[in-house]
Protein backbone atom coordinates (compact mmCIF):
# COMPACT_ATOMS: atom_id res chain seq x y z
CA UNK A 1 0.00 0.00 0.00
CA UNK A 2 2.77 2.14 1.10
CA UNK A 3 4.56 1.55 -2.50
CA UNK A 4 1.14 2.37 -4.28
CA UNK A 5 1.00 5.55 -2.19
CA UNK A 6 4.90 6.80 -3.51
CA UNK A 7 3.82 5.72 -7.14
CA UNK A 8 1.20 8.09 -7.01
CA UNK A 9 2.77 10.60 -5.43
CA UNK A 10 6.06 10.45 -7.91
CA UNK A 11 3.29 10.94 -10.91
CA UNK A 12 2.05 13.93 -9.49
CA UNK A 13 5.63 15.68 -9.03
CA UNK A 14 6.13 14.28 -12.36
CA UNK A 15 3.06 16.04 -13.89
CA UNK A 16 3.83 19.16 -11.52
CA UNK A 17 7.11 19.91 -13.07
CA UNK A 18 6.52 19.05 -16.71
CA UNK A 19 3.40 22.17 -16.52
CA UNK A 20 5.62 24.27 -14.44
CA UNK A 21 8.77 23.57 -17.45
CA UNK A 22 5.88 24.20 -20.23
CA UNK A 23 4.35 27.02 -18.71
CA UNK A 24 8.03 28.67 -18.34
CA UNK A 25 9.09 27.83 -21.98
CA UNK A 26 5.51 29.20 -23.35
CA UNK A 27 6.25 32.24 -21.70
CA UNK A 28 9.86 32.59 -22.63
CA UNK A 29 8.80 31.96 -26.11
CA UNK A 30 6.01 35.26 -26.00
CA UNK A 31 7.92 37.48 -24.41
CA UNK A 32 10.38 36.88 -27.51
CA UNK A 33 7.63 36.97 -30.25
CA UNK A 34 6.17 40.43 -31.88
CA UNK A 35 2.81 39.32 -30.76
CA UNK A 36 3.12 38.95 -27.42
CA UNK A 37 0.83 39.39 -24.88
CA UNK A 38 0.65 41.18 -21.41
CA UNK A 39 -0.77 38.29 -18.44
CA UNK A 40 -0.53 40.95 -15.93
CA UNK A 41 -0.52 44.68 -16.86
CA UNK A 42 -3.30 45.33 -18.39
CA UNK A 43 -3.07 49.00 -20.76
CA UNK A 44 -5.50 51.62 -20.41
CA UNK A 45 -8.72 50.59 -22.96
CA UNK A 46 -10.58 53.22 -24.00
CA UNK A 47 -13.86 51.78 -25.62
CA UNK A 48 -16.59 52.86 -27.59
CA UNK A 49 -19.78 51.13 -27.47
CA UNK A 50 -23.06 52.13 -29.79
CA UNK A 51 -25.31 53.49 -28.00
CA UNK A 52 -28.80 52.98 -28.05
CA UNK A 53 -30.98 54.51 -30.52
CA UNK A 54 -33.09 57.61 -29.42
CA UNK A 55 -36.27 58.01 -30.54
CA UNK A 56 -38.71 60.80 -29.85
CA UNK A 57 -41.35 59.09 -27.44
CA UNK A 58 -45.42 60.43 -28.32
CA UNK A 59 -47.06 61.93 -24.84
CA UNK A 60 -49.67 63.74 -24.19
CA UNK A 61 -48.31 65.55 -21.40
CA UNK A 62 -44.94 67.22 -20.71
CA UNK A 63 -43.68 64.58 -17.98
CA UNK A 64 -40.10 63.83 -17.87
CA UNK A 65 -38.74 60.57 -19.10
CA UNK A 66 -39.95 58.29 -16.22
CA UNK A 67 -35.94 56.46 -16.25
CA UNK A 68 -33.37 59.00 -16.76
CA UNK A 69 -30.06 57.10 -18.08
CA UNK A 70 -26.65 57.81 -17.65
CA UNK A 71 -25.60 57.82 -21.62
CA UNK A 72 -24.87 54.39 -22.73
CA UNK A 73 -22.45 54.85 -25.19
CA UNK A 74 -19.43 56.97 -25.00
CA UNK A 75 -15.56 57.51 -24.55
CA UNK A 76 -14.52 59.11 -21.20
CA UNK A 77 -11.64 61.25 -21.16
CA UNK A 78 -9.65 60.06 -24.66
CA UNK A 79 -7.54 62.19 -26.05
CA UNK A 80 -7.36 62.88 -29.54
CA UNK A 81 -3.86 62.04 -30.96
CA UNK A 82 -2.20 65.21 -32.24
CA UNK A 83 -1.78 65.32 -36.23
CA UNK A 84 1.41 67.22 -37.12
CA UNK A 85 1.65 67.07 -40.61
CA UNK A 86 -1.22 68.40 -42.83
CA UNK A 87 -4.39 70.29 -42.33
CA UNK A 88 -6.93 69.87 -39.44
CA UNK A 89 -11.05 70.19 -39.93
CA UNK A 90 -11.67 70.55 -36.12
CA UNK A 91 -15.36 70.55 -37.75
CA UNK A 92 -14.43 66.96 -38.35
CA UNK A 93 -15.00 64.74 -35.51
CA UNK A 94 -17.60 63.09 -32.69
CA UNK A 95 -19.26 63.75 -29.41
CA UNK A 96 -16.97 62.12 -26.30
CA UNK A 97 -19.29 62.43 -23.13
CA UNK A 98 -16.88 64.21 -20.17
CA UNK A 99 -18.73 63.28 -16.57
CA UNK A 100 -16.98 66.56 -15.32
CA UNK A 101 -20.10 68.68 -16.48
CA UNK A 102 -20.29 72.44 -18.29
CA UNK A 103 -17.80 75.29 -17.99
CA UNK A 104 -20.98 77.37 -16.29
CA UNK A 105 -24.10 76.78 -14.18
CA UNK A 106 -26.99 78.40 -15.22
CA UNK A 107 -26.79 80.25 -12.05
CA UNK A 108 -23.77 81.72 -12.20
CA UNK A 109 -25.35 83.40 -15.58
CA UNK A 110 -28.25 85.66 -14.20
CA UNK A 111 -28.56 87.41 -17.77
CA UNK A 112 -29.84 84.31 -19.30
CA UNK A 113 -32.75 84.37 -20.95
CA UNK A 114 -36.14 82.19 -19.76
CA UNK A 115 -36.10 80.47 -23.41
CA UNK A 116 -32.85 78.76 -22.79
CA UNK A 117 -32.72 78.09 -19.45
CA UNK A 118 -34.27 74.52 -19.58
CA UNK A 119 -33.05 73.30 -15.75
CA UNK A 120 -34.92 76.51 -14.57
CA UNK A 121 -37.81 75.62 -16.74
CA UNK A 122 -37.79 71.84 -15.31
CA UNK A 123 -35.65 69.88 -17.31
CA UNK A 124 -34.98 66.62 -15.39
CA UNK A 125 -31.68 65.31 -16.79
CA UNK A 126 -28.53 67.17 -17.20
CA UNK A 127 -26.60 64.94 -19.56
CA UNK A 128 -26.79 67.35 -22.98
CA UNK A 129 -24.63 69.68 -20.86
CA UNK A 130 -21.62 66.94 -20.98
CA UNK A 131 -20.61 66.04 -24.29
CA UNK A 132 -17.87 67.68 -25.66
CA UNK A 133 -16.93 67.93 -29.78
CA UNK A 134 -13.40 66.51 -30.08
CA UNK A 135 -11.92 66.64 -33.61
CA UNK A 136 -10.85 62.97 -35.53
CA UNK A 137 -7.47 64.84 -36.36
CA UNK A 138 -5.68 67.15 -33.86
CA UNK A 139 -6.75 68.42 -30.71
CA UNK A 140 -8.86 71.29 -30.01
CA UNK A 141 -7.77 73.51 -27.17
CA UNK A 142 -10.55 73.76 -24.37
CA UNK A 143 -12.32 77.18 -23.62
CA UNK A 144 -10.45 79.52 -21.71
CA UNK A 145 -12.36 82.19 -20.60
CA UNK A 146 -9.96 84.34 -19.12
CA UNK A 147 -7.23 83.90 -22.12
CA UNK A 148 -10.47 84.87 -24.50
CA UNK A 149 -10.69 87.92 -22.32
CA UNK A 150 -6.71 88.69 -22.54
CA UNK A 151 -7.20 88.22 -26.16
CA UNK A 152 -9.79 90.64 -26.22
CA UNK A 153 -8.37 92.95 -24.31
CA UNK A 154 -9.63 96.52 -25.95
CA UNK A 155 -11.63 95.09 -28.57
CA UNK A 156 -15.30 94.98 -29.81
CA UNK A 157 -16.74 91.65 -30.86
CA UNK A 158 -20.00 91.98 -32.40
CA UNK A 159 -22.66 88.92 -33.14
CA UNK A 160 -25.37 89.77 -35.82
CA UNK A 161 -28.29 87.94 -37.07
CA UNK A 162 -31.84 85.81 -35.95
CA UNK A 163 -31.94 84.27 -32.31
CA UNK A 164 -29.90 81.56 -32.72
CA UNK A 165 -26.81 83.87 -32.79
CA UNK A 166 -28.92 85.44 -30.12
CA UNK A 167 -28.09 81.69 -28.46
CA UNK A 168 -24.63 81.89 -29.75
CA UNK A 169 -24.41 85.50 -27.89
CA UNK A 170 -25.65 84.38 -24.35
CA UNK A 171 -23.42 81.45 -24.26
CA UNK A 172 -20.44 83.69 -24.48
CA UNK A 173 -21.43 86.31 -22.40
CA UNK A 174 -22.33 83.33 -20.18
CA UNK A 175 -18.47 81.89 -20.46
CA UNK A 176 -16.82 85.21 -20.05
CA UNK A 177 -18.94 86.02 -16.79
CA UNK A 178 -18.45 82.91 -15.31
CA UNK A 179 -14.66 84.03 -14.88
CA UNK A 180 -14.53 87.78 -13.31
CA UNK A 181 -16.32 89.30 -10.22
CA UNK A 182 -19.71 90.42 -11.03
CA UNK A 183 -18.64 93.88 -10.25
CA UNK A 184 -16.04 93.82 -13.12
CA UNK A 185 -19.19 92.78 -15.60
CA UNK A 186 -21.65 95.45 -17.03
CA UNK A 187 -24.35 93.46 -19.13
CA UNK A 188 -27.54 94.95 -20.75
CA UNK A 189 -30.06 92.80 -22.01
CA UNK A 190 -33.38 94.90 -21.77
CA UNK A 191 -33.68 95.39 -25.67
CA UNK A 192 -34.62 92.80 -27.69
CA UNK A 193 -32.40 94.36 -30.78
CA UNK A 194 -29.31 94.80 -29.17
CA UNK A 195 -27.34 93.39 -26.34
CA UNK A 196 -23.91 93.85 -24.54
CA UNK A 197 -21.31 92.09 -22.36
CA UNK A 198 -18.25 94.50 -21.29
CA UNK A 199 -16.06 93.23 -19.18
CA UNK A 200 -14.16 96.59 -17.24
CA UNK A 201 -10.84 95.77 -16.14
CA UNK A 202 -10.58 94.41 -19.68
CA UNK A 203 -12.08 97.28 -21.56
CA UNK A 204 -13.85 94.80 -23.93
CA UNK A 205 -16.96 93.97 -24.87
CA UNK A 206 -19.45 91.33 -27.01
CA UNK A 207 -22.40 93.05 -28.36
CA UNK A 208 -25.92 91.15 -30.37
CA UNK A 209 -27.18 92.90 -32.74
CA UNK A 210 -30.97 91.40 -34.35
CA UNK A 211 -30.94 91.26 -37.67
CA UNK A 212 -32.40 88.00 -39.23
CA UNK A 213 -31.98 88.61 -42.76
CA UNK A 214 -28.83 90.89 -42.76
CA UNK A 215 -30.33 93.29 -44.84
CA UNK A 216 -32.99 96.06 -44.04
CA UNK A 217 -36.57 95.18 -43.05
CA UNK A 218 -38.79 98.36 -42.97
CA UNK A 219 -42.31 98.63 -41.89
CA UNK A 220 -45.18 101.50 -42.85
CA UNK A 221 -46.29 102.52 -39.64
CA UNK A 222 -49.66 103.75 -41.44
CA UNK A 223 -50.66 100.29 -42.50
CA UNK A 224 -48.15 98.44 -41.54
CA UNK A 225 -47.00 97.15 -44.48
CA UNK A 226 -43.69 95.15 -44.26
CA UNK A 227 -40.73 95.67 -47.15
CA UNK A 228 -37.88 93.54 -47.02
CA UNK A 229 -35.06 95.95 -49.14
CA UNK A 230 -32.55 93.04 -50.60
CA UNK A 231 -30.13 95.92 -52.00
CA UNK A 232 -30.36 97.89 -48.70
CA UNK A 233 -28.30 96.79 -45.54
CA UNK A 234 -29.52 96.32 -42.23
CA UNK A 235 -29.58 99.97 -40.72
CA UNK A 236 -27.96 98.33 -37.34
CA UNK A 237 -24.88 98.28 -39.57
CA UNK A 238 -23.54 101.60 -38.81
CA UNK A 239 -22.93 100.24 -34.92
CA UNK A 240 -20.93 97.38 -36.45
CA UNK A 241 -18.53 99.35 -37.92
CA UNK A 242 -14.86 99.74 -36.15
CA UNK A 243 -15.22 95.78 -34.85
CA UNK A 244 -12.13 93.60 -34.19
CA UNK A 245 -14.13 90.55 -34.39
CA UNK A 246 -17.28 90.33 -36.53
CA UNK A 247 -19.67 87.00 -36.17
CA UNK A 248 -22.93 86.90 -38.53
CA UNK A 249 -25.81 84.56 -39.70
CA UNK A 250 -28.89 84.31 -41.61
CA UNK A 251 -31.23 81.43 -43.11
CA UNK A 252 -33.70 80.68 -40.99
CA UNK A 253 -35.81 83.34 -41.50
CA UNK A 254 -35.54 83.04 -45.10
CA UNK A 255 -37.69 79.37 -45.23
CA UNK A 256 -40.48 80.38 -42.65
CA UNK A 257 -43.65 79.26 -44.17
CA UNK A 258 -46.36 81.32 -45.45
CA UNK A 259 -47.77 82.03 -41.96
CA UNK A 260 -44.45 83.13 -40.45
CA UNK A 261 -42.99 85.14 -43.49
CA UNK A 262 -41.61 88.30 -42.13
CA UNK A 263 -42.56 90.65 -45.57
CA UNK A 264 -45.15 91.68 -47.55
CA UNK A 265 -43.24 93.07 -50.22
CA UNK A 266 -39.66 92.46 -51.50
CA UNK A 267 -37.55 95.23 -52.75
CA UNK A 268 -34.51 95.71 -55.35
CA UNK A 269 -33.63 97.99 -58.02
CA UNK A 270 -36.30 100.37 -57.12
CA UNK A 271 -38.90 97.63 -57.58
CA UNK A 272 -41.06 96.01 -55.24
CA UNK A 273 -42.28 92.41 -55.78
CA UNK A 274 -45.25 90.17 -53.84
CA UNK A 275 -43.14 87.08 -54.71
CA UNK A 276 -39.40 86.07 -55.66
CA UNK A 277 -37.88 82.13 -54.98
CA UNK A 278 -35.56 82.16 -51.92
CA UNK A 279 -32.71 81.33 -53.42
CA UNK A 280 -33.06 84.35 -55.46
CA UNK A 281 -33.52 86.94 -52.80
CA UNK A 282 -31.20 85.56 -50.54
CA UNK A 283 -28.55 85.77 -52.99
CA UNK A 284 -29.38 89.29 -53.74
CA UNK A 285 -29.59 90.04 -50.04
CA UNK A 286 -25.95 88.17 -49.51
CA UNK A 287 -24.72 90.12 -52.28
CA UNK A 288 -25.39 93.25 -50.82
CA UNK A 289 -24.05 92.14 -47.17
CA UNK A 290 -20.66 90.83 -48.93
CA UNK A 291 -20.28 94.23 -50.98
CA UNK A 292 -20.52 95.97 -47.11
CA UNK A 293 -17.96 93.84 -45.64
CA UNK A 294 -15.62 94.08 -48.43
CA UNK A 295 -15.86 98.18 -48.35
CA UNK A 296 -15.70 98.58 -44.96
CA UNK A 297 -13.76 95.94 -43.26
CA UNK A 298 -9.82 95.91 -42.54
CA UNK A 299 -8.95 92.50 -42.97
CA UNK A 300 -5.46 93.39 -41.24
CA UNK A 301 -7.65 94.54 -38.09
CA UNK A 302 -11.04 92.40 -37.93
CA UNK A 303 -11.82 89.33 -38.42
CA UNK A 304 -14.56 88.40 -39.60
CA UNK A 305 -16.82 84.77 -39.24
CA UNK A 306 -19.50 83.46 -40.59
CA UNK A 307 -21.41 80.54 -38.89
CA UNK A 308 -23.62 77.68 -40.87
CA UNK A 309 -27.19 76.64 -40.25
CA UNK A 310 -28.00 75.81 -37.04
CA UNK A 311 -29.99 72.11 -37.81
CA UNK A 312 -33.51 72.18 -36.60
CA UNK A 313 -34.88 68.69 -35.37
CA UNK A 314 -38.55 68.50 -36.58
CA UNK A 315 -40.80 65.67 -38.55
CA UNK A 316 -38.91 62.41 -38.15
CA UNK A 317 -36.52 63.59 -35.83
CA UNK A 318 -38.57 65.76 -33.19
CA UNK A 319 -36.07 66.74 -30.27
CA UNK A 320 -38.70 65.57 -27.28
CA UNK A 321 -37.41 63.02 -24.68
CA UNK A 322 -34.21 62.48 -26.63
CA UNK A 323 -31.83 62.51 -24.03
CA UNK A 324 -28.23 61.37 -26.23
CA UNK A 325 -27.04 62.30 -29.13
CA UNK A 326 -27.38 60.89 -32.50
CA UNK A 327 -24.13 58.51 -33.31
CA UNK A 328 -25.48 57.95 -36.85
CA UNK A 329 -22.66 59.50 -38.91
CA UNK A 330 -25.41 58.95 -42.04
CA UNK A 331 -27.72 61.68 -40.54
CA UNK A 332 -29.15 64.38 -42.20
CA UNK A 333 -30.67 67.51 -41.67
CA UNK A 334 -34.01 68.81 -43.09
CA UNK A 335 -32.58 72.35 -43.84
CA UNK A 336 -32.75 73.34 -47.68
CA UNK A 337 -29.65 72.52 -49.26
CA UNK A 338 -29.75 75.60 -52.21
CA UNK A 339 -30.26 77.97 -49.05
CA UNK A 340 -27.00 76.17 -47.44
CA UNK A 341 -24.96 76.88 -51.14
CA UNK A 342 -26.40 80.39 -51.59
CA UNK A 343 -24.86 81.57 -48.19
CA UNK A 344 -21.03 79.66 -49.14
CA UNK A 345 -20.74 80.33 -52.79
CA UNK A 346 -21.67 84.13 -51.30
CA UNK A 347 -18.63 83.61 -48.99
CA UNK A 348 -16.28 82.33 -51.05
CA UNK A 349 -16.56 84.86 -53.70
CA UNK A 350 -15.38 87.76 -51.54
CA UNK A 351 -12.39 89.58 -51.62
CA UNK A 352 -12.34 89.68 -47.70
CA UNK A 353 -11.53 86.95 -45.83
CA UNK A 354 -14.63 85.30 -44.23
CA UNK A 355 -14.04 82.64 -41.63
CA UNK A 356 -16.90 80.07 -41.95
CA UNK A 357 -17.68 78.48 -38.53
CA UNK A 358 -18.98 75.62 -39.97
CA UNK A 359 -21.01 73.94 -36.88
CA UNK A 360 -24.15 72.71 -38.94
CA UNK A 361 -23.00 68.60 -39.28
CA UNK A 362 -21.84 68.55 -35.41
CA UNK A 363 -25.05 70.24 -34.25
CA UNK A 364 -27.02 67.62 -36.59
CA UNK A 365 -26.29 65.44 -34.11
CA UNK A 366 -27.39 67.05 -31.05
CA UNK A 367 -31.48 66.05 -30.88
CA UNK A 368 -30.58 65.64 -27.13
CA UNK A 369 -29.85 69.57 -26.81
CA UNK A 370 -32.93 71.56 -27.12
CA UNK A 371 -35.63 73.09 -24.77
CA UNK A 372 -38.37 71.19 -26.53
CA UNK A 373 -41.24 71.39 -23.85
CA UNK A 374 -39.14 72.91 -20.95
CA UNK A 375 -39.91 76.59 -21.99
CA UNK A 376 -40.84 79.11 -19.59
CA UNK A 377 -43.95 79.73 -16.95
CA UNK A 378 -45.85 81.89 -19.35
CA UNK A 379 -45.59 78.97 -22.21
CA UNK A 380 -45.97 75.84 -20.76
CA UNK A 381 -49.76 75.62 -20.99
CA UNK A 382 -49.87 76.23 -24.40
CA UNK A 383 -47.17 73.75 -24.92
CA UNK A 384 -49.06 71.09 -22.72
CA UNK A 385 -52.23 72.18 -24.73
CA UNK A 386 -50.46 71.57 -27.96
CA UNK A 387 -48.67 68.12 -26.89
CA UNK A 388 -52.01 67.09 -26.14
CA UNK A 389 -53.71 67.55 -29.36
CA UNK A 390 -50.83 66.95 -31.79
CA UNK A 391 -48.30 64.22 -29.66
CA UNK A 392 -45.70 64.42 -32.40
CA UNK A 393 -45.35 68.14 -31.59
CA UNK A 394 -41.84 68.10 -30.17
CA UNK A 395 -41.69 71.96 -28.51
CA UNK A 396 -39.17 73.44 -29.30
CA UNK A 397 -36.62 71.80 -31.53
CA UNK A 398 -34.92 75.08 -32.99
CA UNK A 399 -32.78 76.43 -30.18
CA UNK A 400 -30.81 75.37 -27.45
CA UNK A 401 -30.32 74.93 -23.75
CA UNK A 402 -27.95 76.75 -22.07
CA UNK A 403 -25.04 75.98 -20.53
CA UNK A 404 -25.03 73.43 -24.14
CA UNK A 405 -24.35 73.09 -27.48
CA UNK A 406 -23.55 76.82 -28.45
CA UNK A 407 -21.08 77.00 -25.93
CA UNK A 408 -19.23 73.90 -28.41
CA UNK A 409 -19.59 77.09 -31.18
CA UNK A 410 -17.25 79.23 -28.93
CA UNK A 411 -15.14 77.11 -28.31
CA UNK A 412 -14.18 76.59 -31.76
CA UNK A 413 -14.73 80.46 -32.49
CA UNK A 414 -11.93 80.36 -29.44
CA UNK A 415 -9.81 77.86 -31.30
CA UNK A 416 -10.02 79.15 -34.57
CA UNK A 417 -8.72 82.38 -32.86
CA UNK A 418 -5.85 80.81 -31.42
CA UNK A 419 -4.95 78.83 -34.66
CA UNK A 420 -5.33 82.09 -36.39
CA UNK A 421 -2.56 83.66 -34.09
CA UNK A 422 -0.02 80.82 -34.38
CA UNK A 423 1.00 77.76 -35.76
CA UNK A 424 -0.82 74.93 -33.92
CA UNK A 425 1.00 71.51 -35.06
CA UNK A 426 -0.46 71.74 -38.34
CA UNK A 427 -3.76 73.00 -38.07
CA UNK A 428 -5.18 75.13 -40.86
CA UNK A 429 -6.34 78.35 -38.99
CA UNK A 430 -9.12 79.17 -40.34
CA UNK A 431 -12.08 76.64 -42.09
CA UNK A 432 -13.00 78.47 -45.76
CA UNK A 433 -15.70 78.06 -48.27
CA UNK A 434 -14.18 77.16 -51.22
Amino acid sequence: MKTRSSTINMKWKLCAFASFTGFFFLTLLLKNSPYSFRFLAFPNISITVAPSSSSSSSSSSIDAPSELLEPSGFIEDEKPMNKTKGNCNIFNGRWIYRPEGPAYDELQCPFLSDQVSCRRNGRPDSGYQNWSWEARDCDIPRFGGKDFLERLRGKRVVIVGDSLNRNQWESLACLLYSVIPSSSAHVDVESGVYKIFKAKDYNCSVEFHWSPFLVQLDTNEANGTKVLSLDKLAASSRRWRGADIMVFNTGHWWVHGRKLKAWDFIQHGGKLATEMDTESALELAMHTWARWIDRNVDSAKTTVFFRSISPEHKGNHWCFNVTEPTMDESYEGSFPKPVIEVIERAIGGMRTPVRYLNITKLSEYRRDAHPTVYVEAKKRKMVAEKLRKQPEFGGDCSHWCLPGLPDTWNRLLYALLVFNASTHNGVSSFHEVV
